[in-house]
Order: structure tokens, then sequence, then C-alpha cells
């Protein structure tokens, strides 16, 4: 092997292509949206902002010792919070390979930006109450929750209200064309196109309401919780009120009352189990579209250039669905870990919260992913009135259903039995159930209603509850 051959040890530039994540790598253009938010640039620049609001909250408290900010002061803090950018959060990072500590260093780069305007000295004056009486954790999970709640409220409720949308649209576009049920896979009472979308409409919903509902909590006590920095310092200012309205009020949250050194995180397990349970829903779906199109049910509009196997050349291939069921299953595996092990905190605090905390927004790729996967899937597909059709009209043996329950009306013996042995074992036809009706032993009017019948218009109240969502 010569020099040109041989294999290069030499670290890869970064880029979408070297990227160890697939979120990062491949799918990094379609979950940008939540870069800002959910990285840990995203994470630093919420820690800047809850520093300076208590710090801007501490100079409203009338303490003697640190006047009321001017309205320059003021300015200058609301630039930090607003105007963080990359630069700023390398020179953090920068910062921190000294301190070995993160949070310290967001502490000392908000005392260099005091310091870099000597025209506002009373910030370089009152450096020392930045990050006062705080422990790492009143930053951090605040932060963390100011995350949680611009991601959900931003991205992803707003993805998952366009699959209802789109939903909601195809539900009351076909309300009333009809569609063979297949329960336990076999041919079964009829229903229609429009309230099966119905049906994943109104699971969809009440999973997007418990998911806007969940209420983000945060705290800022101190060590173990306890405010016992504040007191030594202040030991007449109630400061669980202080507390209550920086978090509240500045910052938009819930505030955690009780806690050990950390925010207990159950809310945020309520978040990701809410989420976890919507992405179940939508697994649901993703299964039963790929069937449909499998039987036909469903057409998919063929995108120009676009392979769907590399030697059959025929093929259009329900990838969208089947991209969204693997990120669907991806961000589950998270957040059920998510849910299940950040409420369990050794004492007053262990470190194993913190790994798992940086991965929230590889969770909620998956999910972005997933959601805007099926929302292409559904864009791409048309529904089969041929396909539809042709297996109503093979299936009169569906209406053995109504036939025994009006026989049951008007008191013939055992009906059921008597339409179980009728249709199995034998292809039913069109004719022969017409044959089995006439015979009936009931009055006029029902036995002209039953011979009406057929199988694509036995759907009973299935149009009206379509139009229903």
């Amino acid at each position: 092997m010569n020099e040109q051959q041989k294999p290069s040890n030499a670290e890869p530039s970064p880029s979408p292509l070297t990227a160890l994540s697939a979120v990062d790598g491949r799918y990094a253009g379609k979950v940008a949206s939540l870069k800002p938010i959910m990285s840990e640039f995203g994470y630093m620049r919420e820690r800047v902002a809850v520093e300076l609001h208590w710090f801007e909250a501490l100079s409203d408290a009338g303490f003697a010792e640190l006047l009321p900010l001017s309205v320059q002061a003021r300015a200058h803090l609301r630039q930090l919070r607003d105007g963080f950018d990359e630069s700023h959060a390398q020179r953090i990072k920068a910062i921190e390979r000294t301190t070995n500590h993160d949070v310290k260093a967001v502490e000392y780069w908000i005392k260099e930006q005091f310091e870099a305007r000597p025209d506002l000295h009373e910030l370089a004056a009152k450096a020392e109450f930045v990050h006062f009486a705080c422990t790492s954790e009143d930053i951090n999970n605040t932060s963390h929750a100011l995350q949680l709640k611009k991601a959900r409220d931003t991205v992803l409720l707003p993805a998952i209200d366009a699959l209802i949308a789109k939903l909601s649209q195809l539900a009351h576009t076909h309300a009333a064309l009809p569609m063979l049920s297949r329960t336990h896979g076999q041919t079964a009472s009829p229903t229609t196109v429009g309230k099966e979308c119905a049906n994943v409409v109104a699971r969809l919903q009440r999973a997007r309401a418990a998911i806007a509902a969940v209420a983000l909590m945060a705290k800022m006590n101190g060590a173990v919780g306890n405010y016992s920095a504040h007191l030594s310092a202040w030991p007449g200012t109630d400061w669980p009120a202080f507390a209550r309205a920086v978090v509240e009020q500045r910052l938009g949250l819930n505030f955690q009352t009780h806690s050990t050194q950390i925010e207990p995180h159950d809310s945020m397990a309520e978040l990701f189990d809410a989420f976890a349970r919507c992405n179940v829903v939508l697994i649901d779906f993703a299964r039963d579209m790929w069937g449909y199109i499998s039987l036909g049910y469903f057409k998919q509009r063929p995108v120009p250039g676009e392979v769907g196997s590399s030697t059959m050349p025929h093929k259009v291939n329900p990838i969208d669905f089947e991209n969204a069921e693997g990120n669907l299953g991806l961000a589950n595996a998270l957040l059920k870990h998510f849910s299940e092990k950040l409420p369990i905190s050794r004492w007053q605090r262990d470190l194993s919260d913190s790994t798992v905390l940086r991965n929230m927004g590889s969770a909620f790729g998956h999910c972005l992913l997933a959601y805007q996967s099926l929302g292409v899937g559904l864009g791409k597909v048309e529904v089969n009135p041929q396909a539809l059709a042709a297996d109503l009209d093979q299936a009169w043996e569906v209406l053995a259903e109504p036939v025994q329950t009006v026989m049951r009306r008007y008191g013939l013996p055992q009906p059921y039995e008597q339409l179980k042995a009728f249709t199995r074992g034998e292809p039913m036809t069109e004719a022969r159930m017409r044959e089995f009706i006439g015979g009936l032993d009931v009055p006029p009017d029902a036995k002209t209603a039953l011979l009406a019948l057929t199988p694509s218009g036995y759907v009973g109240l299935a149009a009206q509850l379509a139009r229903e969502v």
C-alpha cells in the first residue's frame, strides 16, 4: 500500500457527514428550528437570561447595598439577554476550559460584560450580586424549563397542529367515502375514510391538550432548597415570595415551593410522558397508513427522480410513514428514560441527571422529524375510490351484522347462530345474501330496508362523526 492508499487518521472536518448523531447529521436541516432552543448554545442563552433577571430583581428589592439600576444599566442587561450570540457562547466555553464549571463560566462572562462598560460603573461595582445566593441548579433548572417551554410552544405544538389540520381536512373531505374495516385483519363492518381520520384527530387533540397543559416548574431556593444563604445576608426578607416573583413574573414559569438542591423534575417527566403518549397515537396511525397503502386504499404520488428500489423500478414505497415510525420509536425510548430517571436523585443531589438532560434536544429532534415525515406522507397520498369500492363489493358477509340484529328485534330464533352458519365456509355474494333476507319472517318494511342495504351503505353515523372533529 502506498502513501496515498493508506487510511487517514486525521479527524474529519465538522459537517453533517461526520456528525455522530443523525439528528445533527443527515437530518440537521430538518430540525434547524430546534437548534437555537435545545442546543448547548440555547442552554447558555437561557442561563444568561436567568442570571440577569435575578440580578435585576435583586436591584429592585429595596436593599440599601444594591440600589435600583439606572435606565441605561437595565437597557444593557436587556441587550445582553436579547443580543446573546454564538461569539458570546464561545467566550463562555473558553472560560469554562479554565473553571471546569459551566455555570461559573456564565457568571464570569457576565462580570466581563459589566467591566466592559465603564460608563455603567454601577454594574461593575455590584458585579458580586451576579449569582447571589444561588446554587448552580437554581440557574440550570429554570433554564431547562425555559428551553422546554419554548420548544414545546414554538416548534413542537405547531408541528402537531399542522398534522391535526391535515387529518381534519381529510376527515371532512372523505367523511362519507365508504371503506371496509379490518378488525383482526379480517373483513368487518364498513366505516368511512373520513371517520378513520377523525378517530386519529380526536386522539391527537386530547394528546395535544395534555402536552400544552403541563405546568413547567422552577425553583430558586439555594443549595439544598432552604434559602439559607439568602437569609444569612438579609434575614428579614421574604425570600420564598421574592423567588416566586422572579420565577413567575420575570421568567413566566410555575414556582416550585419545595425541593432539594435540584428541582425534582416531576413536571418535566409529565411533559415527556405526554409527548410519548402523543407519539404512540402517531405510531398507530403510521402503521395503519402503511397497511392501507399496501391494500391499495391509498395511492402515493411518485416524486420525480425518487427511487423506490435499487432493483425493482416499479416501487413507490411508504417511506415517510416508515421514517416517522422509526423516529417516533427513538423519541419514545429517550422520553421514557427521561421520565423514569430524572425524578430520581440520591439524597439532596447527584449528577446522574446532568448527562441525561443534555439529550433532551435529541428526543425532540426525533419527534419533529416524525411529525414532518407524517405531514409529507399525507401530502403525497390520495384516496383510491376504485380499490375501496372493489373491496366492499366482495364483502357482502359484513351485512350479517345488521341482518341478525334486525332478526333479534323481531324475535326470530337464534339469529346470530343462523348467520354464523350461513356466512362461514362459503363465499358470500349479493344474490345469496338477498335470498337469505327474502326468506326472513319479519315485517315488510324491515325486509325492504334490509334488502336495500349494501356494504358501502352500511356505515352508520360515520359521516356525521367524521365531520365533528
